[in-house]
């Protein structure tokens, strides 16, 4: 068993001044912290796998393809490999679990 904490995880993306924090990779599958501060853009392309992004704090909008949604805590956004997706329109800071199946390449 691997367990993390969500504070020790903000820490260590802190200290690692990058926007994404990769603390877990097996085969199928890799979990990431991704902050974004208001305001930011979100400069990510599209991935060769599936990936769930579930909002821990703040509030934007993604967009998946051509179709928009609001985003704040509690939203979890299922996104299929290889879609063009980017956070946008964030007015407060995000902090995001991101999964991705099979682990991210």
């Amino acid at each position: 068993m691997r367990a993390f904490e969500v504070t020790q995880l903000l820490t260590e993306r802190e200290q690692s001044k990058k926007p994404y924090l990769e603390f877990l990779r097996v085969p199928d599958l890799s979990m990431g912290l991704y902050v974004l501060k208001a305001g930011d853009q979100d400069a990510q392309h599209p991935h060769q796998q599936d990936e769930v992004y579930t909002v821990l704090r703040g509030k934007g909008k993604i967009r998946v393809g051509s179709q928009d949604r609001d985003v704040q805590a509690g939203s979890i956004v299922y996104v299929p490999k290889q879609a063009e997706h980017r956070f946008h329109a964030i007015v407060e800071d995000l902090q995001i679990l991101v999964f991705f199946a099979p682990a991210e390449t």
